[in-house]
């Protein structure tokens, strides 16, 4: 029996990579919507997918994408505009009667949040639960592995992990995880459909517990300095991060510093869903410092007289007036904002392992007999 043609969108990125391999590995028939016809378009071409260039804002783009397509993964860029590439997208599978899309959201979105992206998150979660025609699942990882190497030339070259973390405990999962689980929900829909999945690493840690991790890949000793963020914003500047990343990220981490990212953490969803426990931080780490790239493109592990020059670049940068930033580029400003862990609502909702939608957006029947539903695999109990 023809298997049903898959869309991957941002098939390029962390996680989208990650999904078209393993639904090709799956046998199915897999569109990678790319924004560049570059390396990666061609690595996923070489391994089978289909690839087609265009713009995720370019409504024309989308349909021309969906066209002989039945399931999508949509994992909107980490960009400003994010609702406005979403709900494109939620209209053109509306239009193109896609059977299921699995949803890449984030851990904490909720209504008061101050970063307007994981506003426009929580904004598109419910949105979604609206198109008639079209079954959905949610995947919503925690903090990414890759965060704690954002500095990797200073942890390699210098024994130095600084980072504003405090002593927040995070289950890291890997890029690989998120778009394995993806894929999986993707292969049997019917086990899947209106849940929510939230995949985390195996085990909680401290950036002390990650310094120590890194120490022994690394062969030397790496100590966790806990940065202010002034710092760690003015280090950004020096080593390219755009603006909107290090604007939305200072919330993050404050919510890790105060434990939003441990509530409900670890769960067991991805090896519920794959059938095989998550990868530990040591074997993400490990490719994570043999490929920088796939940490942030660009990033290398430098030299030490490298890692120096971006040392005194850092000595002589500013530090961005972030706030300004946002309010310059018109992005809603709310007058008593809550983080993740401030908001009484998305703690409750976190702690029994799901998003926080609005009463009655939550789980909802199948609308689909999908035929192609295997049997066997592990029961999912999550969400």
């Amino acid at each position: 029996m023809t298997k049903p043609r898959v869309l991957v969108t941002s098939a390029a990125g962390r996680t989208g990579m990650a999904a078209a391999l393993e639904l090709l590995r799956l046998g199915f028939p897999v569109r990678a919507f790319v924004h560049t016809d570059d390396a990666r378009a061609a690595r996923l071409r070489h391994a089978g997918a289909q690839t087609i260039v265009g713009d995720l804002f370019d409504f024309r783009d989308l349909r021309r994408a969906m066209i002989d397509v039945q399931r999508a993964y949509h994992c909107p860029p980490w960009t400003p505009n994010l609702l406005h590439g979403a709900m494109l997208f939620a209209l053109a599978a509306e239009a193109a009667k896609l059977e299921v899309v699995a949803l890449m959201s984030s851990w904490n979105p909720h209504p008061s949040h101050p970063v307007v992206l994981t506003r426009e998150h929580w904004i598109a979660n419910n949105v979604y639960q609206w198109m008639p025609s079209v079954d959905l699942v949610y995947v919503n990882p925690g903090l990414f592995a890759f965060n704690y190497l954002l500095g990797l030339p200073m942890v390699v070259n210098f024994g130095m992990l600084m980072a504003p973390f405090g002593e927040g405990l995070n289950a890291p999962p890997s890029n690989e995880d998120i778009g394995r689980l993806a894929a999986a929900v993707l292969a049997d829909p019917a086990r899947h459909v209106g849940r929510c999945y939230r995949p985390t690493g195996p085990t909680l840690l401290s950036p002390h517990d990650i310094a120590g991790i890194l120490s022994t890949l690394l062969g030397r000793r790496v100590r966790y300095s806990d940065t202010p963020p002034a710092m760690f914003e003015r280090a950004g500047r020096a080593m390219g991060y755009p603006l909107y990343a290090l604007a939305w990220g200072r919330r993050f981490y404050e919510e890790l510093r105060n434990g939003a990212f441990a509530i409900g953490a670890p769960t067991d969803h991805y090896e519920t869903v794959c059938g095989r426990p998550p990868e530990d931080f040591e074997t993400i780490a490990r490719r994570y410092i043999a490929h920088p790239e796939s940490i942030w493109p660009g990033l290398r592990r430098g030299s030490k007289l490298g890692t120096l020059r971006i040392v005194l670049r850092m000595l002589v940068t500013r530090v961005p007036d972030l706030d300004r930033w946002e309010r310059d580029h018109y992005f809603p400003q709310l007058s008593a904002p809550q983080l993740a862990h401030e908001s009484a609502e998305w703690r409750a909702s976190a702690a029994c392992r799901q998003l926080l939608l609005l009463r009655g957006a939550g789980p909802r029947a199948i609308r689909h007999d999908y035929p192609h539903a295997s049997t066997g695999a592990p029961s999912a109990e999550a969400g």
